[in-house]
């Protein structure tokens, strides 16, 4: 599977978004972003599946890709455009039930992403590059230099997670990665569109 364009996937996380899930999707959207996941693993089954659904139809009135974590029953239920898996998850299970659909994973080395990909995974999410107020505490920053080594290392799209913002997305796509991932960068926005328009701009430049 190719990887949705621009390569910008933003990630939901309710409990930073300063408007609903919805809202804020639609104005990513907005700003040109064509790839979004619905994150919130702690919502009930229904609850989130409910909003996946909304998301998915969102997604198609622009062209977008959504995506859920996780739940490979909700992507299947809610036609989703793919999952994304935790790092322990399987891409060939997720496969069998999501076939044509964007599969991806977390990866935190070069041997996971390697792993990840070789067992199916269009995509892994490398993080956390930079220190990020997302997942306070999560390991020690990879910063541009760590990501550079993992893309060498692994043969397959790597995505630049944690930390990442308008002011260094381009030295991301510089060592490597082909794509970056944002959660609080645009969850926090007090106007998530242009947000999501600043880190378009320096993907494009660099």
């Amino acid at each position: 599977m190719r990887l949705p364009v621009p390569p910008l996937l933003v990630i939901s996380d309710r409990r930073q978004a300063r408007r609903p899930l919805e809202e804020l999707a639609e104005a990513a959207f907005a700003g040109g972003c064509r790839w979004f996941s619905l994150r919130e693993k702690d919502l009930p089954p229904a609850e989130r599946r409910a909003l996946l659904g909304a998301l998915v139809v969102l997604g198609h009135r622009w062209g977008a890709i959504v995506t859920v974590h996780n739940d490979i029953d909700a992507a299947a239920m809610a036609d989703a455009g793919g999952v994304h898996l935790p790092s322990g998850g399987s891409p060939a299970a997720a496969r069998l039930r999501l076939p044509g659909a964007l599969i991806g994973a977390s990866a935190h080395s070069a041997e996971e992403a390697s792993a990840l990909l070789s067992a199916g995974a269009d995509y892994v999410t490398v993080s956390p590059v930079f220190l990020t107020v997302s997942k306070p505490g999560y390991g020690p920053a990879l910063g541009t230099d760590g990501l550079a080594r993992i893309v060498e290392r692994v043969a397959g799209p790597v995505i630049a997670l944690g930390g990442v913002t308008a002011a260094n997305a381009a030295s991301c796509r510089a060592a490597g990665a082909q794509g970056v991932a944002v959660m609080g960068e645009v969850m926090r926005a007090a106007d998530p569109r242009a947000a999501v328009e600043a880190i378009l701009r320096e993907i494009r430049s660099g």
